[in-house]
């Protein structure tokens, strides 16, 4: 997520014009769409600051290796909107995942507010500096309300995934939230931000399979709780998540990170995904996509990848 003053009006010139497979409004609607845009401007407001940070090594007192852990992405993965750094995701992963391992983790974000995917290459040459063993990446809201081409959004974050994973490090995506969810949007301009940001987080979890890292579908980050507790998840400006919300996304990711860091499932409680279902990548992502929570990695059927539809890949659901 990035300057979300801006971004209503982005998503409303980007619904007018079209982009991806979104098609053209007509004169008619796009005046409702500027006339909802300008509304939630003035809700919302403007990003401005930087996150403070939660770099560090956690569980210094643990013996063992250290795992290296890098956090990239936009304001989600920098954790806008918090007051201390031990409440960003860089923080609460780092902490949680030298819990699970019994390993110190040293924790480095490189994401930063207004970040879009192709803001990932530069972020991934500073992180590489450290040789980290996990990262993990939360992009995509900017390249909604910039109107970035999905194909376009989606062939980068690929190459980053790809990059890293040659690198050695294993990859954690959390695909693009609903923006559908997001209060001060109203209709239709809400319905246009829910369908494209859905569109493209399965499109994401497509490319992140099949470079060899593995997804977790935040969905309305994580809608049900945001919908029944909008006060208690979301910040102030109604578009960020609060200390809570964070909470919440990384929950859903960190079974996926754990796994990452070389915890098996039955190693730990922490792991609360239920067994998994293998799909061709397609269909599992279309399925993740509409369902909050879930993590879509690579699968072998049979001792091969790939089944006649293209990649194997395996489904868990969050459990609880």
């Amino acid at each position: 997520m990035g300057t979300s003053r801006a971004a209503a009006r982005r998503l409303a010139t980007a619904a007018a014009y079209g982009g991806g497979s979104v098609g053209l409004l007509g004169g008619a609607l796009w005046g409702v769409m500027k006339t909802e845009a300008s509304l939630a401007r003035k809700t919302i407001g403007d990003a401005t600051g930087k996150p403070p940070s939660g770099d560090g090594v956690y569980g210094r007192e643990l013996m063992g290796d250290v795992i290296d852990f890098a956090m990239l992405g936009d304001s989600a993965g920098a954790g806008y909107g918090v007051a201390s750094g031990l409440d960003t995701p860089a923080a609460l992963i780092g902490e949680a995942l030298s819990n699970i391992t019994g390993h110190p983790v040293r924790a480095a974000c490189h994401a930063f507010v207004g970040a879009q995917t192709s803001d990932l290459d530069g972020q991934i040459d500073r992180a590489l500096a450290y040789e980290p063993k996990v990262a993990a990446i939360v992009v995509g809201t900017n390249d909604v309300t910039h109107a970035v081409p999905p194909a376009e959004s989606v062939r980068r974050l690929g190459a980053a995934v790809r990059r890293l994973r040659d690198a050695g490090c294993e990859v954690v995506v959390g695909t693009c939230p609903d923006l559908g969810t997001i209060e001060p949007l109203r209709q239709p301009l809400r319905s246009f931000a829910r369908a494209w940001s859905r569109h493209l987080a399965a499109r994401q979890t497509v490319a992140v399979v099949e470079a060899g890292g593995s997804s977790v579908s935040l969905g309305s980050l994580l809608g049900h709780d945001f919908a029944i507790a909008p006060d208690e998840f979301f910040s102030d400006d109604r578009f960020h998540p609060s200390e809570t919300g964070y909470v919440s996304m990384v929950t859903a990711m960190l079974p996926a990170i754990a796994r990452a860091g070389g915890v098996d499932d039955e190693d730990d409680e922490a792991l609360a995904y239920t067994p998994g279902t293998v799909l061709p990548v397609s269909f599992a992502a279309k399925r993740a996509a509409h369902q909050s929570g879930t993590e879509v990695s690579g699968a072998m059927v049979g001792g091969r990848s790939r089944g006649p539809r293209g990649r194997w890949a395996a489904i868990r659901r969050l459990r609880g």
